[in-house]
């Protein structure tokens, strides 16, 4: 063998059942070479020699769109009691002001770790920790994001890593004290930090506007320039509160949703993240630009947010993809049954989506929005990226499917992922991450250590 060019290691993964993007097939076997699905033969009714098996349903790996890892050490503290998002954001400045690059990667590569457990596959980090409190630069100006990146890899996960430009405290005021850690004080400051940061083979760098009150009108432009020169990923915080769309009213005459369709933010790179308040106008630029929208009905609701029009947005031609945003639940397929659930309590009918349709938001739609266009299905030449449901859990024995992922989506948790695959090794097997040893004593003192 030449030694300068080693061998590409070659195996075959042995599926019972496999969503195949129209259809669950039962026995089907995946060759795996190079991080790339090679060959998908169906029909193969016992496992082949020296096969891996997955028994159960296996599905394209999930892609969170939406995520900011810190949040998730507010879980269990911020869901009692009253109050609304802004109360809600007190609490979690308080974490974000005990980052550092190694307590975030610490909580991070746990919290990556959890959603490898959950069958996810790629994460969209929306990253706006980026300097020590008060705003001065670390040693590195982009040591927290690196941090991000180091902790991906580390669980196992893909990352698309949405460096996110962060001003102002709202139209027309400077930052706030615990904000200064998020601003570079001008765009073209933040465009120069983060054109410093590179891509690996498990990370892409994005951009996000964090919202029109965190970024001054006059600035946005730069921000959507770095994305498209670059054709990155470019996401955006978008009338997730009724408050934001009053203040941008008074200080510019138009939503937010005009406001970024005028300084050239929308397009078929552009994600807007919620979405929950707009208006028929806004619900229509979106589409006609094929803008995406990211929901994120567990933390919407936890949040007391609001339900956005996703089935208005979807007809107008906005692709729809899901993240689990604040953390106060890791489980996407929680979040593709709740879009749909919502929108039966909102209209007091069923079946706005099939099973199919919700599935792709959380796998094949949600790569696209993160800008791994070559994942997200099980089909030749797909990154190897997949995950296996149980079918013989207490949520999920039944009739084993024959036709479509209604167990999955409908029925199944993040509790019944038996195995995670990504770029062909395998990250999860039976239920236990095979990288990071202890998933739940890392995430308790990982959080321990920001609340101490």
């Amino acid at each position: 063998m030449n030694r300068n060019h080693p061998q590409i290691h070659t195996r075959t993964y042995w599926l019972e059942h496999a969503w195949l993007d129209t259809h669950v097939e039962p026995g089907v076997a995946l060759e795996v070479s190079g991080g790339r699905i090679t060959a998908v033969r169906t029909g193969v009714a016992t496992p082949p020699p020296g096969a891996e098996i997955l028994r159960g349903l296996t599905l394209p790996g999930l892609a969170n769109a939406h995520s900011h890892a810190f949040h998730r050490a507010l879980r269990g503290t911020v869901q009692v009691g009253s109050g609304t998002f802004w109360t809600w954001r007190e609490v979690m400045y308080s974490v974000a002001d005990r980052l550092t690059p190694e307590t975030y990667h610490a909580l991070a590569r746990a919290v990556y770790a959890e959603m490898a457990l959950a069958g996810i596959t790629a994460v969209g980090e929306f990253h706006y920790v980026h300097h020590a409190p008060g705003g001065t630069p670390y040693a590195d100006p982009n040591a927290m994001g690196e941090a991000l990146i180091a902790a991906a890899a580390e669980a196992g996960v893909r990352i698309t890593l949405l460096d996110t430009a962060y001003l102002s405290a709202g139209f027309g005021e400077p930052p706030n004290h615990h904000q200064l850690r998020f601003s570079d004080g001008s765009a073209d400051a933040w465009a120069e930090r983060c054109s410093v940061l590179k891509e690996r083979d498990h990370a892409r760098i994005g951009a996000a506007i964090h919202s029109v009150r965190a970024v001054p009108a006059d600035q946005l432009a730069t921000v959507a320039r770095w994305a498209q020169e670059r054709r990155a990923p470019l996401h955006v915080h978008l009338s997730e509160q009724t408050a934001e769309n009053d203040a941008c009213l008074a200080a510019h005459g138009r939503t937010p949703t005009q406001l970024l369709a005028d300084h050239g933010v929308l397009g078929v790179h552009t994600t807007g993240v919620h979405n929950t308040h707009l208006t028929d106008t806004d619900i229509a630029l979106l589409g006609d630009s094929g803008t995406g929208t990211c929901m994120c009905p567990t933390t919407e609701r936890d949040l007391a947010d609001g339900i956005g029009p996703a089935v208005a947005l979807q007809r107008a031609g906005s692709p729809l993809s899901l993240g689990s945003d604040s953390h106060a639940v890791i489980d996407l397929l929680e979040e593709a049954r709740a879009m749909e659930l919502n929108e039966r309590l909102r209209t007091r009918t069923r079946g706005h989506w099939t099973a199919a349709a919700l599935l792709r938001a959380a796998s094949a739609d949600g790569h696209t929005a993160l800008g791994w266009t070559d994942a997200g299905s099980l089909k030749p030449g797909a990154l190897a990226d997949f995950t296996t449901v149980a079918l013989d859990s207490v949520r999920t024995a039944g009739p084993v499917p024959r036709l479509g992922a209604e167990t999955a989506v409908f029925a199944a948790t993040a509790a019944d992922v038996r195995h995670t695959v990504v770029g062909g090794r395998q990250v999860v097997r039976d239920g236990a991450h095979t990288l990071v040893p202890d998933v739940p004593r890392e995430l308790a003192a990982a959080v321990e250590a920001l609340h101490a």
